[in-house]
């Protein structure tokens, strides 16, 4: 009976959301907090592209910049459970993805620590990922700062 059942519990096992796609920022369905609490809405505020392979999700975030320009960041993340480094302007962020058990959504933590008035400071984030339906992705985020938690949810809309 356990070999009959193994090809069809294996196949559960592998198969996981694909957030793949063109992701578009809904201003009015995300919560994103006021812009008094360390920047509100300009902060997530991103288009999305996304590709995913049984090991990796490649984020590419597009936003606009203070001098109107488009800034486009990109995140690569594991999915086997190990830890990610990505390098940006602020530093590098270290991150481990994983995936609920039912391999629907996706949680994404991240540490990063930098440099602030000749003191080290570290920033927690948390994302978690789901599709509520085909067409539209939610990032569930709570941040950890120096100045406080944050909450906010970012929703997009598939192109």
């Amino acid at each position: 009976m356990a070999f009959v059942m193994m090809p069809f519990y294996s196949g559960a096992q592998t198969s996981k959301t694909s957030f793949s796609g063109a992701w578009v920022f809904n201003a009015e369905k995300s919560v994103m907090g006021e812009p008094s609490q360390g920047g509100g809405q300009r902060m997530g505020v991103a288009n999305l592209a996304v590709t995913q392979d049984a090991n990796l999700l490649s984020v590419e975030r597009t936003r606009t910049g203070q001098d109107g320009q488009p800034v486009t960041t990109t995140s690569k993340y594991t999915l086997d459970g190990k830890e990610s480094i990505n390098t940006s302007q602020r530093g590098d962020s270290k991150s481990v993805a994983s995936w609920s058990a039912d391999g629907k959504s996706l949680t994404i933590v991240t540490k990063r620590t930098f440099e602030r008035d000749g003191q080290t400071m570290e920033m927690t984030s948390t994302e978690v990922w789901n599709l509520t339906n085909t067409t539209t992705l939610s990032i569930a985020a709570t941040m950890n700062t120096p100045g406080g938690e944050r909450k906010t949810t970012a929703v997009y809309d598939k192109k």
